[in-house]
């Protein structure tokens, strides 16, 4: 059954997430292209890049301290767009669910010990070629009330 259109505006959250710095660490480590575990690339910070991980490069940098990498934001970011395809009203399903696109608008880094608030609103469903789209799109701040990151995530669903 067709998502009906009568959910474009609805919103979700605010959801809170509190960024720690051995996260941004861990991400970092994950998403690099190096096969080293975590405790290694740890000791050898001059194998990534510095300022996700070395508190001495961060200071340093322009930033002032160590910053998550831009693709992090999807561990906070997400969560609006999440609950809009299980959102029992809109009966997606999710079984048929595809990833459609995603993308970011980046305001200012994240850093340890930020508090980002996500929310988000529905911005469009419609159909074609037999397959509904959802648009959410989400808005993250800091714990200043400073934009962080936009987001829009299009969920395909097959009919």
């Amino acid at each position: 059954m067709p998502i009906d259109p009568k959910f474009v505006g609805r919103t979700y959250g605010p959801y809170s997430y509190r960024v720690g710095l051995e996260k941004i660490r861990e991400f970092a480590v994950a998403t690099s292209t190096l096969p080293l575990p975590y405790e290694l690339a740890r000791q050898s910070p001059e194998l990534l890049r510095a300022v996700y991980h070395d508190e001495a490069a961060g200071k340093a940098s322009r930033h002032g301290s160590v910053i998550a990498p831009p693709t992090f934001c999807v561990n906070f970011a997400i969560a609006p767009f999440l609950r809009a395809v299980l959102d029992p009203e809109l009966s997606v399903n999710v079984a048929m669910l595809l990833h459609g696109e995603q993308e970011f608008e980046f305001h200012r880094p994240v850093r340890p010990d930020d508090v980002i608030t996500t929310t988000g609103k529905i911005e469009q469903i419609y159909e074609k070629a037999s397959k509904d789209f959802l648009i959410v799109a989400t808005e993250s701040k800091n714990q200043k009330g400073e934009p962080v990151v936009r987001a829009v995530w299009t969920a395909v669903v097959r009919q």
